[in-house]
């Protein structure tokens, strides 16, 4: 059974989620810790020769230290890039936050140090008409590591997802701070002051911008320590 599972969650979509993930997996590999991650549902794959792949997926596995099928690292496969709920709909397909849960749980099963559990998009993304992504961490009774890009508004939406979190009644286990752009955003070491004393969680990491985006070097970036105390 996997010893740690943390779940990965973002500000926002599109902030960074799986680069912090496989970094994430790289560096607790690199501490000699077996590894697996997953992500549950992913839309916006690929058709290949093999069924739908996305890329997503397929960079938690180069990452990972231990052997899965694809099937397993993500379960629900959806073509059109757009919302989950909306994706799913339109391949005929109901997402629910129990059969998401399963597969969560069948991966915690196997052996391992270190399991990532990466959501979509934020904290409140729809699964369908009545439950969010977010109750399928709550079910798990997870802690979350969120992603916050560092640009203008990411204050706020790190806050109110913080918020959210705890009123759900799960800890942070930590954040990550990831520059989605070449160019700094103005004010960042006030920003980052104040994410660091407002929002009451380790920070794990301050990624720097790449063009070329190589999880294997920011993974030296990252301070793990507190997810593995106790």
């Amino acid at each position: 059974m996997a010893k740690r599972s943390f779940f990965v969650t973002g500000t926002d979509t599109g902030v960074g989620k799986t680069l912090v993930s496989a970094a994430i997996l790289l560096a607790a590999g690199n501490r000699g810790l077996r590894t697996l991650g997953m992500k549950p549902v992913a839309s916006g794959c690929d058709s290949t020769p093999d069924g739908l792949r996305n890329e997503d997926a397929l960079t938690l596995i180069r990452a990972m230290t231990e052997p899965l099928a694809y099937e397993q690292v993500n379960p629900v496969a959806l073509q059109p890039a757009i919302a989950p709920h909306v994706a799913a709909a339109r391949a005929g397909r109901q997402l629910t936050a129990a059969r998401l849960v399963g597969f969560c749980r069948g991966l915690q099963m196997r052996p391992a140090d270190l399991l990532l559990i990466e959501g979509a998009g934020g904290w409140r993304v729809p699964l369908n008409d009545r439950e969010t992504y977010s109750a399928v961490p709550v079910s798990l009774q997870l802690p979350v590591i969120v992603v916050v890009p560092l640009r203008l508004g990411c204050i706020n939406h790190a806050l109110l997802t913080a918020e959210a979190i705890r009123r759900d009644g799960l800890a942070i286990a930590g954040w990550v701070a990831n520059r989605p752009d070449p160019q700094p955003m103005e004010s960042e070491h006030e920003t980052l002051a104040y994410l660091r004393n407002h929002l009451g969680a380790h920070c794990l990491g301050v990624l720097p911008w790449q063009e070329q985006a190589d999880p294997a070097v920011l993974a030296q970036t990252l301070s793990l320590e507190v997810l593995f105390e106790n």
